[in-house]
């Protein structure tokens, strides 16, 4: 049977009805291994039609669901500690409401975090809203060397993939607001106080990728929140000077190059993998 384990899910204003459904659908009825209690955080007042979505969501849901309503959008690090406190069990898996949970996904990850990681993640398929327009593929590092290493360097996680313990994301400090590097910001910190982490470099999860994404990747926003982060990491000794200053001038450029360039720079450098041909059918 396994241990039990709990789908953690934010949902706000801004996600889409119908993509919120699929998203939901995907990681609970379709799964192979379908989790044991739904903590589906809504982070604010929401639209009548994504309400509407998350109400249907709910009430037919084959699994137990909480749905912690916030009166007001807190942001996602205060939404997701607040989920995670109301999680039943120490496996907790992301989900973002906008993805796509392959059905294998948690039959594949949940037996790692059995055997003794506390941080599991997957590869992705980057797709526009037609689900068979694949436009791109990541593919993590999967042992731990290796993640490490990266680590220094770039998020090794996609954090819609994820799946940890609780314990461990708690020993770490738990998440933290850092301007849209909260993610990057936990793993880092989970690694360094000794988290066990691996990849499955297979593409389990779907991810959205909608007009003006890498457009979304630069400017002056992305850049303060680069370097908060990594101010952060240096001042835990995450990184060396050597690596803040590199990643300061590399990461740092690379949020001000045009975004043709930027895309080009993604797909080489951070991605890690082609463009596939075959189509996918979630």
């Amino acid at each position: 049977m396994g241990e039990p384990f709990t789908l953690l899910m934010p949902v706000y204003r801004g996600d889409d009805a119908a993509h919120f459904t699929k998203a939901f659908s995907s990681s609970v009825t379709a799964q192979t291994r379908r989790p044991d209690q739904v903590v589906l955080v809504q982070d604010g007042p929401v639209p009548p039609p994504l309400d509407d979505a998350i109400r249907t969501a709910v009430e037919g849901s084959v699994v137990p669901v909480v749905h912690h309503r916030i009166p007001e959008n807190v942001g996602l690090a205060e939404a997701l500690t607040q989920g995670l406190s109301l999680s039943d069990h120490d496996i907790v898996a992301r989900m973002d409401a906008d993805d796509i949970s392959l059905p294998e996904r948690f039959a594949k990850q949940l037996p790692l975090i059995e055997g003794g990681l506390d941080l599991v993640g997957t590869g992705m398929l980057e797709f526009l809203d037609d689900v068979g327009s694949i436009v791109g593929q990541r593919v993590p590092r999967t042992e731990q060397a290796d993640i490490v290493r990266y680590a220094r360097f770039h998020d090794p996680f996609s954090h819609p993939t994820v799946v940890y313990r609780r314990a461990a994301v708690e020993r770490a400090g738990g998440y933290q607001p850092l301007g849209l590097m909260e993610d990057y910001w936990l793993f880092a910190r989970m690694i360094d106080s000794g988290a066990k982490v691996g990849n499955l470099a297979e593409p389990l999860v779907m991810y959205r990728v909608g007009a003006g994404a890498y457009a979304r990747r630069g400017g002056t926003a992305q850049w303060r929140s680069e370097l908060r982060l990594q101010r952060a990491m240096r001042g835990i000794r995450f990184t060396t000077r050597t690596q803040y200053l590199r990643n300061v001038v590399v990461r740092g450029l690379y949020r001000f190059v045009p975004e043709p360039v930027r895309k080009v720079a993604y797909r080489r450098l951070i991605a890690g993998g082609p463009t596939p041909k075959a189509e996918a059918n979630p």
